[in-house]
């Protein structure tokens, strides 16, 4: 589908704005030392599971206590994003083993589920759609699959363009699938029913969306990495939207989450410190900046827990993060 139209809103930076939401940052430094730790996600508990992308582990920490468990997983398995299903049970992408894994938090217990593709080598980042299936992108194999927990089957969808990439994944209100395409100036999406995938490419040539989110509204909201912008795409009219970043061309926009408010949070990974910064739709200002306190170094995905309204996150520098949004 071809992109109608861009319009390119540079409005002032009210990143401060004493009208915005008072953040307040946390963060847990991890005892593993230079494990990457990275992606969590939050369960019915209010434990917080991540994993060790280069010490080869799944962990959960309580907040409360500050105490930490790990489980183990094979030497280079590389895990790379997990998810927390309704039933408990936490699922994992083996990003250098070519499967997508399941532990079960009581027994211990590891499944794992291997790309019926061998060219599906690299399982990415996973989200679980509200009928329980799980959806994610497999990076340098250059598909986007489904895996359906009752039976084990998994689904692959070929991304046709070499070196799309496909990266970031989010499920809108419909069920519709969408993901980034980090190695092109395109987003795709995939329809859960007919399994067909259509593509959007971007207008600028060298945009490079890394994660997405949905809005309120229904509209495709992602980081433009390579160029430090915030884009908004309507699937209706197709149009894309965008917003230079309080740090500029060079502010490198990373991990990207929406909060109970539609408002779109995501970190600047060129500043160092990193900065968390939100963005108000309904305003089209930016509300807030806050620096992560150990630095950050880069973080590289994060979630928004609702019951909670809080954001959490892991650092290149070892920790776990909370961002309490209170306004």
């Amino acid at each position: 589908m071809k992109i109608a139209a861009v319009f390119l809103l540079l409005l002032p930076l009210g990143a401060t704005a004493s009208t915005g939401p008072k953040v307040e940052i946390q963060e847990w430094p991890v005892p593993w030392e230079k494990t990457r730790p990275r992606d969590p996600a939050v369960d019915a508990a209010g434990g917080v599971w991540f994993v060790g992308q280069t010490g080869d582990y799944i962990a959960r920490l309580d907040p409360k206590s500050g105490k930490f468990d790990r489980f183990e997983l094979e030497a280079g398995s590389g895990p790379h994003n997990l998810i927390v299903a309704a039933d408990g049970q936490v699922w994992f992408a083996g990003n250098r083993k070519a499967y997508v894994g399941r532990l079960d938090p009581k027994s211990g217990r590891i499944v794992k589920f291997a790309m019926p593709d061998p060219k599906a080598r690299d399982p990415h980042t996973l989200i679980a759609a509200p009928n329980g299936e799980i959806w994610f992108t497999v990076q340098a194999g250059s598909f986007v699959g489904r895996l359906r927990p009752s039976t084990g089957k998994v689904d692959l969808v070929k991304v046709p363009t070499p070196g799309s990439r496909p990266y970031g994944i989010v499920i809108d209100g419909a069920g519709k699938v969408w993901f980034n395409e980090f190695g092109r100036n395109a987003i795709g999406a995939v329809d859960p029913k007919t399994m067909k995938l259509e593509e959007y490419p971007l207008p600028s040539s060298i945009a490079r969306g890394r994660r997405i989110a949905v809005g309120r509204d229904g509209a495709i909201w992602y980081v433009d990495y390579a160029r430090g912008f915030l884009s908004r795409f309507d699937p209706k009219s197709g149009k894309v939207e965008e917003w230079q970043t309080p740090a500029g061309a060079s502010s490198l926009p990373y991990a990207m989450a929406a909060d109970h408010r539609g408002r779109m949070w995501f970190v600047e990974t060129g500043p160092q410190p990193n900065r968390l910064v939100g963005f108000d739709p309904a305003t089209q200002r930016f509300v807030s900046v806050t620096e992560i306190p150990s630095g950050g170094s880069t973080v590289r995905h994060m979630v928004f827990h609702a019951p909670s309204r809080e954001i959490w996150f892991g650092t290149d520098t070892n920790t776990i993060g909370r961002a309490r949004i209170a306004d």
